[in-house]
């Protein structure tokens, strides 16, 4: 099968390049191994069935065996001897050199009672997302966000996502596997897979603590119909109480989304923290979202026709697709993306804010003048009252749009209107 060039496989080689190993983390079928098996020039597959009793056995009597190979040398399902950790880091001191290994493996945290050191100095952590729209090639890639950041004057791109595309690719998800299926009937069973794996084994494999898999399948629709706000483990509460009548506490539902965040299933998004002219109360609660918007359908059992027949929903899930694809962009560029919002309700969907100090502050709308208009009058109204004295003026204000043939930008206000379907990094 052919492989797909990543926006990590630079990631990946920087950091090769700088430190001595690299952990690659992410959720189950993204990717990890195939990523890191295109760099490394040695593979220890610890799972592999002819070898793995063999491979455990060393481990626990003479595991700086399992360590030898050209470099970098790639150990995957390395949390089946969490002992490799401490090995790793012994190893890499010892060599002295950058690029020694690369460690994989399940998005079930290993026993950290087996781990004695933080790894810090000599570890660094890659954190792998499903794929964007620009890796599957569903993305033209005419606008780069990283030249935003240096120019926002010249902004030419055309999409050739309409509607329906955009409600399959929602529903598909940036599965690796998912994408390079021949039909889009066998694109969209991935998806269901994994909401079933994670409902049913993975969310207790977490800590080995026994959870309900109905239980959690209600707490992740919940959390579905929740995706884009700042619903409290209280008003997730209410929530499946109202849907779906439970006894529950508050407790339980802090737990299970506790072990969702553990195996990245979730990623919420920070609150941003600017510097106001006037004393306006910054909210500070995260922002609910799935790691991959394909998660939050399979969780209402929605399909593409669905969401086009439920405009109002499709925009909720719109916002999860471009969270998602601004965080791979942003990982690209050295930044990291927020949501904004304050005791007035004034609030912007996203907000890219690279270590250098410089950001962009941008609106998710699926589409329409009316919508964009109403984005770009909330982006000019978050950049009015932002002091510059005390921090760099935005980069640029976008609206991200699902439908629209072309990017540009307003003349009247300078504001930029970006489909989806023609972002990169």
């Amino acid at each position: 099968m052919e492989y797909k060039l990543r926006i990590a496989d630079q990631i990946l080689a920087d950091k090769l390049e700088a430190m001595g190993a690299v952990l690659i983390e992410g959720p189950k079928y993204c990717g990890k191994t195939t990523l890191a098996y295109q760099q490394a020039k040695s593979v220890l597959f610890m799972a592999d069935p002819d070898t793995k009793e063999q491979n455990l056995a060393l481990a626990k009597t003479n595991i700086k065996r399992l360590l030898q190979g050209d470099t970098p040398r790639l150990i995957d399902e390395w949390q089946m001897a969490p002992q490799f950790w401490d090995a790793v880091r012994n190893e890499v001191d010892k060599r002295n050199d950058d690029g020694q290994f690369i460690l994989t493996g399940s998005a079930v945290p290993p026993n950290t009672e087996e781990i004695f050191h933080t790894g810090t100095g000599r570890m660094s952590w890659l954190k792998l997302r499903t794929m964007s729209l620009w890796e599957s090639e569903d993305s033209t890639g005419d606008v780069s966000l990283g030249a935003l950041f240096k120019s926002a004057d010249n902004v030419d791109g055309e999409s050739h996502i309409d509607i329906d595309k955009l409600a399959f690719l929602t529903c598909r998800g940036g599965w690796p596997k998912s994408i390079m299926k021949k039909s889009e009937r066998a694109s969209l069973i991935q998806a269901n897979e994994y909401y079933e794996a994670v409902t049913r084994y993975d969310i207790s494999r977490v800590d080995n603590v026994e959870r309900d898999h109905e239980l959690a399948k209600r707490l992740m629709r919940s959390y579905a119909r929740n995706q884009g706000s700042q619903a409290s483990a209280g008003t997730i509460l209410a929530d499946i109480k109202a849907n779906e009548s439970d006894k529950l506490s508050e407790n339980t539902i802090y737990a299970y989304i506790k072990a969702l965040k553990k195996i990245f299933v979730i990623e919420d998004s920070l609150a941003w923290n600017p510097n106001l002219r006037s004393k306006t109360a910054i909210r500070t609660s995260d922002t609910r979202y799935f790691t991959d918007p394909s998660i939050a359908t399979a969780a209402l059992g929605l399909g593409p026709d669905d969401l086009i027949n439920d405009l109002n929903t499709f925009g909720l899930f719109f916002e999860t697709l471009c969270v998602r694809y601004l965080r791979v962009y942003a990982d690209a560029l050295n930044g990291t993306v927020y949501h904004y919002r304050d005791k007035n309700s004034l609030e912007c969907d996203a907000v890219i804010h690279l270590r250098n100090g410089y950001y962009g502050l941008i609106e998710i709308k699926l589409g329409g003048d009316d919508l964009i208009n109403e984005g770009a009058n909330t982006l000019k109204k978050l950049a009015s009252i932002i002091d510059t004295t005390k921090m760099k003026s935005p980069s640029f204000l976008m609206v991200l749009t699902g439908v629209g043939n072309y990017a540009y930008k307003r003349s009247e206000d300078g504001v930029l209107v970006v489909p989806i379907g023609c972002l990169k990094n």
